[in-house]
């Protein structure tokens, strides 16, 4: 490895992103070169490569993110979405007119249960905002998909919810406008999975199966022909599916991850890049790198820098 100086650097505060991104090349300590190194790996993974992953976490979609990676979305850099439950939620009940709240970390939250209000870190979601739009969503939603047929993929679900949603910030409206597919494996685990359930009572002919789901993943996975890249922002669910099925074709190429989680504690939220090599989760030479911080500072630099590529 080339061993290069620290650079003092000066701040023009007209300068343009990828600018800032260079800036923080010559800064280097601490994450600030970790910024840097995964731009260039996105920048020259995503023009390399066929199959692009980006997996993200619920939380991620209560906030203003939620626009950013929507614009990822339409702008194709990506054509593999993996996520959670929590993120068809609040994407769902934003969509539907659903508010969401700039609130307080420090809050009272036995007041704010009383005043039937959820929160969400220092996001504020009324009740009537979040469970109730899900549900009366879901309704729609089923009442169309059986006209079609009984069994349904998750990600088929997924394609059709979007045609159904208006509101331009939804990534899943997003996704089925731009022909990508949705993959969340922990679909039961919200009020999305929840209310599917009970609108099976009604419908009993109706039937989510993920095993066509797994039958696309490895259409896409199997075949080692070409690259693949993946930005894995958070961990849990949504970051082991996306490296458990790169396994299938011997590894990611390229690899970024952005974190608040540490490996100490042998989690697979935590676990870094390299770990995922003894796997075969990532490839031994595969260029990676990890980014620990807050995704909502950090992902819009790097959207800013795979926008230009786009």
């Amino acid at each position: 490895m080339e061993i290069k100086p620290v650079k003092d650097v000066r701040i023009d505060p007209n300068m343009p992103v990828e600018k800032l991104i260079e800036i923080y090349g010559d800064i280097y300590g601490f994450m600030a070169g970790h910024i840097y190194e995964s731009a260039n790996i996105l920048a020259e993974g995503l023009k390399e490569s066929n199959v692009r992953i980006l997996t993200f976490t619920g939380n991620l979609i209560s906030t203003g993110l939620r626009g950013i990676i929507t614009q990822l979305i339409e702008k194709k850099a990506f054509n593999v979405i993996i996520t959670t439950c929590g993120a068809l939620d609040h994407d769902i009940a934003r969509s539907n007119g659903g508010i969401y709240f700039k609130g307080y970390f420090e809050s009272d939250d036995e007041n704010l249960y009383k005043n039937n209000i959820h929160r969400l870190g220092n996001v504020f979601i009324r009740i009537d905002d979040y469970g109730l739009k899900v549900e009366e969503f879901v309704k729609k939603l089923v009442k169309e998909a059986v006209k079609i047929k009984n069994e349904w993929g998750v990600y088929e679900l997924l394609n059709l919810a979007g045609s159904m949603i208006s509101d331009e910030n939804s990534f899943l409206r997003a996704s089925r406008n731009s022909g990508v597919d949705v993959f969340v494996p922990g679909w039961p685990d919200g009020a999305f999975g929840t209310d599917l359930f009970m609108e099976s009572q009604k419908y009993k002919d109706f039937k989510v199966n993920y095993f066509i789901d797994m039958k696309k993943l490895s259409d896409i996975f199997f075949d080692e022909k070409e690259k693949a890249t993946a930005l894995i922002i958070g961990g849990g669910i949504s970051k082991h599916h996306a490296i458990w099925w790169s396994q299938f074709r011997n590894g990611l190429d390229y690899v970024v991850y952005l974190t608040t989680a540490s490996e100490w504690d042998g989690s697979l939220s935590g676990a870094m890049p390299r770990e995922a090599i003894t796997w075969g989760k990532v490839k031994p030479k595969a260029k990676k790198s990890i980014v620990y911080g807050d995704a909502t500072i950090t992902l819009p630099i790097l959207a800013a820098s795979i926008l230009k590529v786009f």
